[in-house]
């Protein structure tokens, strides 16, 4: 193994760490090391996420390090989400989020259609992202075509990107020259 897969490694498990207490935290409200370390702390040692001789020294470290980037609050007993923290979290669940495929298709194709202004390019990037990594097809610039139901999920980008002015989404009933959607969703 080089150098550079080990430390993409490292920053992997470094970022996996801290999307495990994030997420402890929002789950159970508030992070004490001394509360979770009986479970959490072992469950990450067996991931091989944090080696075992070290594992309080590292969430700390971790959960320390998340708290000068303000996604965490401490408060001199435990650790708190704060509303940046929440918003992070969310990000990383949409990052790996899929879409439920029901086992019939409904003849219908949704179209997600985007105006993000240049002020929000960083959004619009990550929107972009997101809607690759989950499957759905680019039909032009800004333009993107899913044949399931996903009215849900985009919902919940507008209200937690701030662009539901700037994003409409839109349910076709046909669209013309689809065969090479079709096969692209294995729909033939």
């Amino acid at each position: 193994m080089g150098k550079l897969e080990q430390k993409s490694r490292k920053r992997s498990k470094k970022k996996n760490l801290q999307r495990i207490i994030l997420a402890t935290v929002a789950n159970a409200g508030i992070l004490s090391i001394g509360l979770i370390a009986p479970n959490v702390i072992s469950t990450m040692g067996k991931l091989g996420l944090i080696p075992n001789k070290r594992q309080r020294e590292y969430i700390g470290s971790s959960a320390s390090k998340m708290v000068k980037k303000g996604l965490l609050r401490y408060n001199g007993k435990f650790y708190e989400l704060t509303s940046s923290g929440t918003e992070y979290l969310r990000r990383w669940e949409f990052a790996n989020f899929k879409f439920n495929k029901p086992k019939k298709w409904d003849q219908k194709w949704r179209v997600i259609i985007f105006d993000i202004p240049d002020k929000k390019r960083k959004v619009r990037d990550h929107i972009r992202y997101l809607f690759k990594s989950a499957g759905l097809y680019l039909l032009q610039e800004s333009v993107w075509a899913y044949p399931y139901d996903c009215e849900d999920i985009i919902a919940l980008l507008k209200t937690d990107f701030g662009v539901g002015r700037n994003l409409l989404y839109l349910i076709v009933e046909e669209l013309e020259n689809d065969r090479h959607l079709r096969e692209e969703f294995g729909l033939t």
